[in-house]
């Protein structure tokens, strides 16, 4: 190897580690699961046979490594900050106190509400069960005689938690990272166009989007999340409404053509006179003349 091409190996190796390294506003793809230490309750798994085995399998999630933000407080402190120190492709186990996890439990959050409030709604309350009053997520945590008590505190509130995380990939290129953000904001990339000039980005919408009322509230969150990990600086959304080509009239088939065909009548001879027999009058006997007598 020569004098050159050990140096150029060695930039190639600091690029590598530069473009490896996680910083905030980072996007990057971690497969992880958190416990909460001392039940050793499984709450959150991007596993699905281990959210199987524990029995909070959700039919709708989406399993497999997940798209997270790094560096701007969209994850529990604790797990922002290792984070932020990782590399690529390491396994860590982390355990996070309350105050760098959910936070400490406030009790003026706990309340009682009467049965009745429930059953209004059709709901028939049990321990465990989370609702939503008022637009506020809750979890009940106890039922007296017509009264039910419910926690507005998040549940992993005053709790130490457990993860096991590894960064899978650092996504890099600003096309791959803004389909990422959308699918993390909406759930799918599917029908979208992305393009994308400088820090200029025109994303077309699919029809589906047009009257969807998730995508309203979601297209918010793609224009914040663009500006905080591609410093996007324009965000165009388009909305295609073309118009309606006029639908050409197919030919009839040879048997409707000659079906439709007026049909010729003959034509009519004019008809031929009556012929009318020759007879001859007769006389009144004083009409008659000496020759017809005679006869």
């Amino acid at each position: 190897m020569t004098e050159n091409e050990g140096a150029k190996k060695h930039h190639e190796k600091k690029d590598e580690a530069r473009s490896e390294k996680i910083e905030a506003g980072n996007l990057v793809l971690v497969e992880f699961s958190g416990w909460i230490d001392g039940s050793d309750e499984l709450f959150d798994t991007t596993d699905e046979s281990l959210a199987k085995e524990n029995d909070i399998f959700d039919e709708k999630a989406v399993y497999g490594p997940q798209p997270l933000i790094v560096g701007k407080e969209r994850l529990f402190p604790g797990l922002d900050e290792h984070m932020l120190k990782a590399e690529v492709g390491k396994e860590y186990d982390l355990v996070i106190p309350p105050e760098k996890g959910a936070g400490p439990r406030d009790p003026k959050l706990v309340e009682l509400h009467p049965m009745r409030e429930f059953l209004k709604q059709d709901i028939e309350p049990q321990v465990g069960m989370e609702v939503t009053i008022r637009n506020r997520r809750a979890t009940i945590i106890a039922m007296t005689a017509g009264r039910v008590r419910i926690d507005f505190n998040n549940r992993l509130a005053g709790r130490i938690l457990k993860y096991k995380y590894k960064i899978i990939k650092k996504p890099t290129k600003p096309k791959e990272i803004a389909e990422l953000l959308l699918k993390m904001s909406y759930g799918t990339t599917e029908g979208f166009e992305i393009e994308h000039h400088g820090h200029d980005y025109k994303i077309k919408l699919p029809d589906a989007c047009k009257y969807d009322q998730k995508w309203l509230l979601s297209k918010y969150r793609v224009v914040t999340d663009l500006r905080d990990v591609l410093d996007a600086e324009t965000v165009s959304f388009v909305e295609e409404y073309a118009k309606p080509k006029p639908k050409e009239e197919e030919p009839a088939p040879a048997e409707e053509k000659q079906a439709e065909k007026p049909t010729e009548e003959p034509e009519s001879k004019p008809e031929a006179e009556p012929k009318t027999e020759e007879k001859t009058a007769e006389k009144a006997p004083e009409e008659l003349s000496d020759k017809d007598r005679e006869k």
